[in-house]
């Protein structure tokens, strides 16, 4: 692929100076930045994976109409492969999670060969979901609360109370609607379709690319969750660019670069953005010293920054890597030399559609998941989970229970969450529920009804977006 342009699509003279697609921030790539790291970037982060896929509006009625989100959940969402829990939410037989998304329930169940299977969540007598709520369990068999009928964990019918006026009943052909799991990274995933391909396809590139960040040797070290007042899409696509961090979040300019954040698409699943940390913003008038990168990183603890200094011909990136693998080695109880300083340092976040982000970097070990909330196209359900290394020496940690935030409260109230994150976390809020009031305004209105996006720095929201049109138009999905 070839290298392209690094300059800005508007001079100064508001003429347009590069075809569509092939503009890029002035300021050095990612690529260019990282060249520099005294620990490489594994080769996994060291190429650029860009298409440009056009400049057309995207309607704002797919964000509101009642509709499209029905399509949507028959569509999408009992099509595609979702992960469900962790393995360390079921690890004995009869542990059990019930994972819900709009109007689907699914019952994932750990089975006494220690394999996984998952199950519709309803009772096949009258409908009754044999578990009423999301969240983890344990059961020595499944029994519906409402009458009686037992089954097996492995699905197989068990028990009928009063079999003998049910003679019409089969138990070979009552076993529980079985749904498709597989197993990756530690995460267990369920799809609806019957017909569905495995896993591992619809995977596309991540099981290359984190094939040494070993998700699976890690835990749940918190887990929150809180309604959005916006639709599912909207609050995705507010994690995947950068381009609002300038007006949004201008306390991350110091020591994070934005403008020129780094944005590769795989097939049709699968995105990533890449952000170089310990560098200025190429929007600060007055760019920081290497010296004072590190210091202004490092302002919530200055009891270490006599130990902080650049030495010659360091940059703030290596310091600060070499900080973090220290400290959090030691925090965590595990070695973290084998990581470069970009997977100490740097913000790397895949999406896997329809509503999964992870970020594999040891200073950000989060994964992100959005959910509609039963059949109200408005209203989401988004998690943070920090997944921390297993220590070496040590059994691993109960998962963090979920600690649920009401829409008004802020994120810094989760329990291990450093409030300025928190903080973070409450402009993007903010800003969600003015897009999505926004979007029906443009509609009401009738004048300007579609977003106008940046061919590069907002192409995962198109990514994204394009992925939708496939599946609702039945079209084939390329790995």
């Amino acid at each position: 692929m070839n290298k392209p342009a690094r300059m800005s699509t508007m001079p100064r003279d508001g003429t347009t100076s590069l075809v569509s697609g092939e503009a890029r921030c002035p300021a050095p790539s990612v690529q260019e930045i990282i060249r520099s790291d005294a620990k490489p970037a594994p080769a996994v982060l060291t190429h650029e994976h860009y298409e440009f896929l056009g400049d057309a509006d995207i309607p704002v009625a797919r964000y509101t109409s009642a509709i499209f989100f029905e399509r949507e959940m028959e569509l999408i969402w009992p099509k595609t492969w979702q992960w469900a829990c962790r393995d360390e939410h079921i690890p004995e037989a009869g542990d059990y999670y019930v994972y819900e998304v709009g109007p689907f329930s699914i019952i994932v169940v750990r089975q006494r060969d220690e394999s996984v299977k998952a199950f519709v969540n309803s009772c096949l007598h009258r409908g009754t979901k044999l578990r009423p709520c999301e969240g983890e369990g344990h059961a020595r068999e499944l029994r519906c609360p409402y009458h009686g009928w037992t089954w097996a964990l492995d699905g197989g019918l068990k028990k009928v109370p009063c079999a003998w006026d049910f003679p019409h009943v089969d138990p070979e052909s009552y076993h529980l609607p079985e749904v498709a799991t597989g197993r990756w990274g530690g995460f267990v995933f369920v799809n609806l379709d019957p017909d569905a391909k495995p896993l591992e396809d619809y995977l596309g590139v991540l099981p290359d690319h984190f094939a040494d960040w070993g998700l699976e040797e890690r835990y749940v070290d918190l887990h929150m969750a809180k309604e959005l007042p916006c639709n599912w899409k909207t609050a995705q696509e507010a994690f995947l660019e950068s381009y609002h961090v300038l007006e949004t979040h201008p306390q991350l300019m110091a020591g994070v670069g934005d403008a020129n954040v780094q944005y590769d698409c795989y097939g049709d699943h699968v995105s990533r953005f890449y952000a170089a940390g310990g560098v200025n913003s190429p929007h600060m008038e007055e760019q920081l010293s290497e010296q004072e990168l590190v210091n202004m990183m490092l302002v919530g603890d200055r009891s270490v920054l006599d130990d902080m200094n650049v030495g010659e011909g360091e940059t703030a990136r290596i310091v600060m890597a070499r900080f973090l693998r220290r400290t959090l080695g030691e925090k965590y109880g595990t070695d973290l030399s084998r990581f470069s300083d970009s997977e100490m340092i740097d913000t790397i976040e895949y999406h896997l559609f329809p509503n999964m982000v992870l970020f594999p970097g040891l200073s950000l070990p989060m994964v992100y998941r959005f959910r509609p909330i039963g059949m109200d196209p408005n209203r989401t359900l988004f998690e943070i989970l920090f997944l921390r290394p297993l220590p070496d020496d040590r059994d691993p940690p109960e998962p963090a229970q979920v600690f649920h935030v009401k829409e008004e409260e802020s994120y810094s109230i989760v329990p291990g969450m450093d409030p300025a994150f928190g903080a973070v976390y409450d402009q993007d809020t903010n800003n969600l529920r003015s897009q999505q009031k926004g979007y029906l305004n443009a509609l009401h209105s009738g004048r300007k009804t579609g977003q106008t996006l940046g061919n590069y720095q907002e192409v995962r929201i198109r990514h994204f977006n394009a992925t939708i049109d496939k599946y609702l138009a039945g079209e084939a999905i390329v790995p």
